[in-house]
């Protein structure tokens, strides 16, 4: 087995990775959904005029079980706007209900442009669809509720924390929301008491909304309904079902959110047992409820939970103390258990370098050289076979009509000369597991979101890879790439196969349409690997 074969091999690998999410849900692989109505989500704000309440919850700890502590009497007034600032991130919140009405991310912008708006996971079309809320017994309690809210804006410096408390009076459920916001995270943890306002035991189910629109604008970085179905990690990518059909299950969910390849809004409730989960997009807003059973509030009293919210970039180093096991939202695919130690690596590279595409090479660089013992064997095993041709093309023509005298023959042929037809394939067929776990890991590493690798085309003032994870704007590196894997072929005999010859000829062409529009930093990876296969069958050729 040829070089030739091992393009052809990564190449299917690769359309299968690409194409595995559409074939299974086509297949029926994919888990099935359930569907739901459009009401299944609970309804859009009707009005956030209603009059809202102005007096703080007095504080009753930190208790998860029902309490009977007396509940203060509710006095309602006028919503408005409240403002959190830290280093982070700007949020804007509005008081009748303690919804979201913006969340500014400060350290990322849309583009490279300085001078481009920052990410606002929050947007004005989201915002109408009540982030953040809370339903009541199947009831928007920001739109159907009595709302107060006593304090002012937060502005924390790095460090600090700060809190922000909503108190509201819904279908006779007094509610209060103790929101804390950290400078340091993108970590919101909210503590939220229930009980009947008429001091009688009422069964109440909390829901807690997460809403947004797309956070990308590639293919390659598609937005997604995903969440954490007890240690498993589950995902519904197609906006058509879910906006035709939405999802609905029930069980255990460690978090559930909106997500992209680089940020994420997440809901985590500490409670995480017998929860149901519903999804759908409406319009341009993909939107998630995360919905506890209902539970008894105590005569008199109330019971208190906590739910925590993550709303923000990837970062591995901050989700890695998230509770609720948030980290496992970086999701590398089937081959994770490759794709992180790779990354771990690759920051390990930058971490002396500073640039993540040199990171990239060094990284192409080291994988070669683990792989070197077994792309010699398949070298080996390639020179082994171009020697066979010459007998192997008179044992096809002396029996071209006997099909089984042929493969009798051609296997003594194999055993004549000891020689395995499978040795230059299976060493390859090991790489491929590392290539893909490398793909998912640099399409979904937020640090190479806006990382320049060299910011300008040589002594000039065009901008070039100034962004990793965009494509090439030229089209320069897949066009190289594309003839790195010409230049290859010209160094490998050809097949004896006529249609195998055909289909390693369209190979460059297939692969240089297919990476035109790849995240500069996977095609950087494959030209540099490309590169040093060259130089290492060039050697080789020498050598033999």
């Amino acid at each position: 087995m040829d070089d030739k074969r091992t393009f052809l091999a990564i190449g299917l690998s690769i359309l299968i990775l690409l194409a595995w999410s559409p074939l299974s849900e086509y297949m029926g692989w994919a888990p099935k959904r359930t569907p739901v109505q459009q009401e299944a989500i609970e309804a859009q704000p009707q009005s956030q005029t209603a009059s809202t309440a102005q007096q703080e919850q007095s504080e009753q700890g930190t208790q998860s079980t029902p309490t009977s502590t007396p509940i203060p009497i509710f006095t309602p007034s006028a919503g408005r706007e409240v403002k959190v600032e830290t280093p982070l991130y700007s949020a804007v919140l509005y008081t009748g209900g303690g919804i979201l009405r913006s969340f500014e991310l400060k350290n990322y912008n849309a583009t490279i442009d300085e001078n481009s708006p920052r990410i606002n996971m929050i947007s004005s079309d989201a915002a109408q669809t009540a982030p953040l809320g809370l339903t009541i017994n199947g009831q928007p309690s920001w739109s159907t509720g009595q709302w107060a809210f006593s304090g002012s804006d937060l502005n924390l410096a790095a460090g600090q924390k700060g809190e922000l408390t909503f108190t509201g009076l819904v279908d006779g459920i007094r509610v209060t929301r103790k929101i804390t916001f950290d400078a340091d995270t993108y970590l919101l943890t909210e503590k939220t008491f229930i009980g009947a306002a008429d001091q009688t035991s009422r069964n109440v189910r909390m829901g807690f909304i997460v809403a947004a629109t797309p956070f990308g604008g590639s293919s390659y970085d598609p937005t997604r309904l995903a969440w954490d179905s007890n240690g498993s990690f589950e995902e519904e990518t197609s906006s058509s079902t879910l906006a035709e059909q939405g999802i609905l299950e029930q069980g255990t969910f460690l978090w559930a959110g909106v997500m992209s390849n680089y940020f994420m809004n997440l809901t985590a409730p500490a409670e995480t047992q017998n929860l149901t989960l519903k999804g759908r997009v409406q319009g341009s807003v993909w939107r998630l409820a995360l919905e506890r059973p209902e539970q008894p509030t105590p005569a008199g009293g109330e019971f208190s939970t906590t739910t925590n919210w993550w709303l923000g970039p990837k970062d591995k180093n901050l989700l890695v103390t998230a509770p609720n096991d948030m980290i496992s939202a970086l999701h590398y695919g089937m081959f994770s258990i490759i794709a992180r130690p790779l990354l771990v690596i690759l920051d390990f590279f930058h971490s002396y370098v500073g640039n993540w595409g040199i990171a990239i090479i060094l990284l192409v660089c080291l994988i070669r050289i683990c792989f070197w013992p077994l792309s010699q064997k398949s070298y080996k095993s390639m020179n082994q076979m171009k020697k066979l041709q010459p007998m192997m093309e008179k044992l096809r023509e002396k029996y071209k009509d006997d099909k089984q005298a042929l493969n009798r023959e051609v296997m003594q042929l194999y055993k004549t000369y000891k020689v395995n037809p499978a040795g230059g394939c299976l060493p390859i067929l090991v790489q491929i597991p590392v290539f893909i776990g490398l793909y998912q890991a640099l399409l979904n590493s937020i640090e190479l979101r806006h990382a320049a690798f060299i910011d300008h085309i040589p002594f000039t003032d065009i901008i070039w890879l100034a962004d990793l994870s965009a494509a090439d704007p030229y089209y320069i590196t897949p066009i190289v790439m594309g003839l790195t894997m010409f230049l290859q072929q010209r160094l490998t005999p050809a097949a004896g196969d006529p249609t195998q010859q055909k289909v390693m000829m369209f190979m460059p062409i297939v692969f240089t349409a297919m990476f035109l529009n790849f995240p500069a930093g996977l095609v950087l990876y494959w030209l540099c690997n490309n590169i040093l296969s060259i130089g290492q069958q060039w050697w080789m050729l020498r050598k033999a």
